[in-house]
């Protein structure tokens, strides 16, 4: 466990350092930082260390459903053993916005609101409320943590909750509506106890067997090393979009200073150049504007387009469909987040933002990625 710590402490550590510096650099100084930060950032990425934490507990996790299934005849044990794992910043993310949800319930002002909200004022005008300064200071502190996140994260030009927190209102909604005060711990400790039984049960079983006190030790082994791996899995995923935050604004207030110079149009016109290019523009002040207008062009065209699910490295695109010859009519076909059966009502979701999900419901879109979390 220790390991992970340490990881996560000197990964803390260096975008604590990235938010100082990069605040004291402009110019083409700027774009020099932001691109050796870059290359820094994929040689961390590498660490062999951090690297090798995520394949042992991935490994570990594999060890587990396959060898379980062949001992025991039990599929996907991985799933449960790691419920409530230590570390999982994408896990405590959810837990999070529950508890931000516990500070406004009690506020009927501040959830009425909520309700009737729009635009991305949301922080100021909460202070207008009885309990709207608490409930600011809670969805602030979740800002400070995760508001660098968004759906479709990857892409840097996303706008982050920190930009837009009324994307997360029919969240907090959602959490108020549908669970208790306390939810998150009670999360917690429900995974605790279901990992904690299910690794009971399979130690208890393993002894029985022949050579089960061999088998039940190299489980156990197993377990452990899931239990304290497997979470951080998530962490360089946030640190690279933490990252890629700090270079967004760092970048606009650039972009700023060269629309007020006259040289850009907007400043998201950046958007459409690469950082060789922005750097060009920074230290020249001269810009192609119809190269940019090509550009927006060709990505509304891009927008439309289907990206296909699996290419080779000959560049084949391998396409295919779902068979249906056992499903019943209007059933929808896909690929499960967990193991198991469960019935409830289906809700078919694009964007997250227009969540109003209720107790029980089953979610069913075409893509998540950790802001869904």
């Amino acid at each position: 466990p220790s390991i992970v710590g340490e990881l996560i402490r000197r990964s803390q550590s260096s975008l604590d350092a990235l938010q100082r510096e990069i605040q004291r650099r402009s110019g083409p100084d700027l774009l020099d930082f932001i691109l050796e930060d870059i290359r820094q950032l994929k040689q961390r990425l590498a660490d062999p260390q951090s690297f090798g934490v995520i394949m042992t507990g991935m490994n570990a996790s594999s060890w587990l459903n396959e060898t379980m299934l062949a001992w025991l005849g039990e599929k996907n044990v991985a799933d449960t053993l790691s419920h409530s794992a230590p570390n999982n910043v994408t896990s405590e993310m959810g837990l999070a916005l529950l508890d931000v949800a516990d500070v406004i319930r009690p506020f009927p002002q501040v959830v009425a609101y909520l309700e009737q909200a729009a635009g991305d004022n949301v922080l100021e005008e909460l202070a207008r409320f009885e309990g709207g300064p608490q409930s600011r200071a809670a969805l602030a502190a979740f800002l400070d943590r995760y508001g660098m996140r968004c759906a479709g994260e990857i892409d840097i030009t996303r706008p982050r909750w920190r930009e837009q927190p009324g994307t997360l209102i029919p969240l907090i909604l959602s959490n108020i509506k549908n669970f208790a005060p306390g939810e998150s711990a009670r999360r917690v400790e429900q995974g605790r106890q279901e990992a904690a039984q299910k690794e009971a049960d399979l130690l208890a079983r393993l002894a029985l067997l022949p050579d089960g006190a061999q088998k039940a030790g190299e489980t156990k082994r197993m377990i452990d090393l899931v239990r304290n791996l497997i979470g951080y899995r998530e962490y360089p995923k946030y640190e690279i979009v933490s990252r890629y935050f700090l270079y967004k604004q760092a970048l606009l207030r650039e972009a700023a200073k060269l629309v007020a110079a006259g040289v850009l149009r907007d400043a998201e016109d950046i958007y459409y150049l690469t950082l060789e290019e922005l750097h060009d523009v920074v230290r020249t002040h001269e810009v192609d504007p119809q190269r940019i207008d090509r550009r927006k062009a060709a990505f509304h065209s891009y927008e439309k387009l289907v990206p296909p699910r699996v290419i080779t490295s000959e560049g084949e695109i391998i396409r295919g469909a779902y068979k249906r010859d056992d499903l019943p009519a209007g059933a929808l076909a896909g690929l499960p987040v967990s193991a198991g059966t469960v019935e409830g009502r289906a809700r078919v979701l694009l964007r997250m933002e227009e969540a109003d999900l209720a107790a029980g419901d089953i979610l069913v879109t075409a893509f998540t990625d950790p802001s869904w979390t």
